[in-house]
């Protein structure tokens, strides 16, 4: 097995993708050479991004309310008791000021996040305009993102001419497991906004969440769609920190060499893609969280999350630091 993975490994860095049979073989030595994989996926990192690392801060624009009955989330219909939806106004939250904070923490991404399956028209105008206060405001210089459910090509192009570079629109899991957790829309829902998002232009920022009781053979599925069918530039991986009351809210965690080895796994699947460890860091990965950019990660959200505190930024901004590694506003292009 470490044969194998070092000749994945050496393949990668040649410019070889990685097959479906070989993903699978690295996803049985996530469990049997995980320190071998993690060598790889350290040398994939640097041999295309250096010691370079990005960070990403998001904020709510709408929280609850939401129709869908995604399993994991506390704002959907199948989490906790139920609470209306409750719409960011400037007059409460400030996001500009949320977004100038970001940036002082060393952000080069600020994303605007609403709950919901798609914006109502009152919903998608009021991220546009804070979208275009942002993006005309020189002191505050982040890369502008959104996550607000299904978009049509037209929404999609509207948020692109206010300023918003790149979307988010999470996959999940494998076109296989989704249906074990989410019913209320379909995989091919997702896939037609994520088509919409990249022919208005935006940069497509899409992963998954694990943890949901996938199996690796959902894991590797996710992988490739998101590299052969999507091409997305930002995967997101989120880890499951089950809320209590929700469907999932029992679930067992993942282990954090399990996670790591996901983390791995994925980057040498996608060895030009922007690898962010998002949702469930600090419960699951807990003192390991330096690993994650040892095993492939190449970037990660500070701050809060969106129902769920996060870490001190101070704290990852010190981790960082100490590991070496360079905070940049933007990774370098694949050349």
């Amino acid at each position: 097995m470490i044969d194998k993975v070092a000749d994945i490994g050496r393949g990668v860095l040649s410019g070889v993708r990685v097959s479906r049979v070989q993903a699978m073989e690295l996803a049985v030595a996530a469990g049997e050479e995980p320190f071998e994989l993690f060598y790889w996926a350290c040398r994939v990192r640097t041999g295309r991004f250096a010691n370079a690392v990005k960070l990403c801060s998001i904020a709510p624009g709408k929280l609850g309310g939401c129709s869908e009955d995604c399993k994991w989330c506390a704002q959907s219909t199948a989490g906790c008791t139920p609470k209306p939806a409750t719409r960011t106004r400037p007059e409460l939250v400030d996001l500009c000021k949320a977004a100038r904070a970001a940036a002082t923490n060393g952000a080069g991404s600020f994303g605007i996040v609403n709950s919901g399956r798609r914006p109502s028209g009152k919903d998608l105008q009021a991220v546009i305009d804070v979208s275009q206060e942002i993006a005309d405001d020189e002191a505050v210089p982040v890369s502008l993102c959104a996550s607000l459910g299904e978009l049509t090509p037209d929404e999609a192009a509207r948020l692109f001419s206010a300023g918003v570079r790149t979307y988010n629109h999470n996959l999940e899991t494998s076109r296989r497991h989704f249906p074990n957790v989410v019913t209320t829309h379909t995989y091919d829902d997702r896939l037609e906004t994520l088509r919409a998002v990249k022919s208005a232009g935006m940069r497509i920022c899409c992963g998954g969440i694990f943890g949901i009781g996938e199996s690796w053979e959902d894991r590797i599925d996710l992988a490739l769609t998101l590299r052969d069918e999507v091409r997305a530039d930002v995967v997101p991986l989120n880890f499951l920190h089950p809320i209590p009351g929700t469907p999932l809210g029992g679930a067992q965690p993942l282990r954090p060499m399990e996670i790591l080895g996901i983390i791995a796994v994925y980057r040498l699947i996608l060895p030009e893609a922007d690898l962010k460890v998002a949702g469930g860091r600090e419960v699951n990965l807990r003192d390991l969280q330096s690993w994650m950019f040892h095993v492939g990660a190449t970037s990660c959200l500070i701050g809060n999350y969106l129902t769920t505190p996060g870490r001190d930024a101070g704290d990852d901004l010190r981790m960082i630091a100490d590991l070496g590694l360079k905070v940049v506003a933007n990774l370098p292009q694949a050349r």
